[in-house]
């Protein structure tokens, strides 16, 4: 038999797989926990409609990070920040790199893409790399000053 997975079963397939599965394993532990429906006439067409809606938004997305990609490219960001001797009272986090480069370049971005290991605790000059799409991440330059 045929179904259409609605989620991810370990060792049986991912959300979305169309597989073929012994009737019983359907019937039995399949439909009754909700995880599969039968790959029939109108599933299978509401599958094909999704994949497709899924694959336009990722075509906007990658268009939308492209153009951040080449506003991002050459900048330089600076970011202010009270300092003692070499070293600053608090630290630098994604969200305050995120804030710069909206201050600065009107890029609007979350935080979860700024890929900060750690919080930067010191002044100097620092490549920071930005995911902006699963296929584009790059490398901003962030100049840390002391006010």
């Amino acid at each position: 038999m045929k179904v259409i997975l609605l989620q991810d079963i370990k060792n049986t397939g991912k959300q979305g797989d169309v597989i073929t599965v012994s009737d019983g394993y359907a019937r039995n532990y399949l439909y009754p926990r909700k995880l599969a429906v039968e790959a029939a006439g109108g599933a299978l067409k509401d599958l094909e409609v999704k994949h497709a809606m899924e694959e336009r938004k990722n075509d906007k997305l990658l268009v939308q990070a492209e153009a951040i990609r080449t506003k991002l490219e050459e900048a330089v960001i600076t970011v202010k920040a009270k300092t003692g001797v070499g070293k600053l009272y608090g630290r630098i986090t994604a969200q305050d790199i995120a804030d710069a480069l909206e201050r600065d370049l009107g890029v609007k971005l979350d935080r979860r893409k700024v890929h900060l290991n750690d919080p930067i605790k010191s002044t100097g000059n620092f490549e920071i790399p930005l995911k902006l799409h699963k296929d584009i991440t790059i490398e901003l330059k962030v100049a840390v000053v002391g006010e």
